[in-house]
């Protein structure tokens, strides 16, 4: 029963963090962030290297319109972060308990 109930809080929480992610993230600000800031002020981002090409690119949901766009970004990355904190957790309990 304590699991169950456990279970149906994380859902919420995923939800609310859904939410949040949908509804904020179209406000956030498109400045770059600090390291972006400091390349571009000391002239030297045009010799960054990509190391990897990220999935969402300035997130922005490739091939969606608009400010839909920036807010989808934000819920995949919520849902991502949560599924993978949640196999992670499910792992290390599955591991203490043999």
């Amino acid at each position: 029963m304590r699991e169950r109930r456990h279970s149906r809080v994380h859902w919420w929480m995923l939800a609310a963090a859904g939410l949040v992610a949908l509804l904020l993230a179209p406000v956030a600000s498109s400045w770059p962030d600090g390291l972006e800031r400091v390349a571009e002020d000391h002239g030297f981002i045009a010799r960054a290297i990509t190391l990897l090409r990220a999935p969402i690119p300035d997130y922005i949901l490739p091939g969606v319109p608009g400010s839909a766009a920036t807010a989808l970004a934000g819920l995949l990355g919520v849902a991502v972060t949560f599924f993978v904190v949640w196999g992670l957790t499910r792992l290390a309990l599955r591991a203490t308990r043999h």
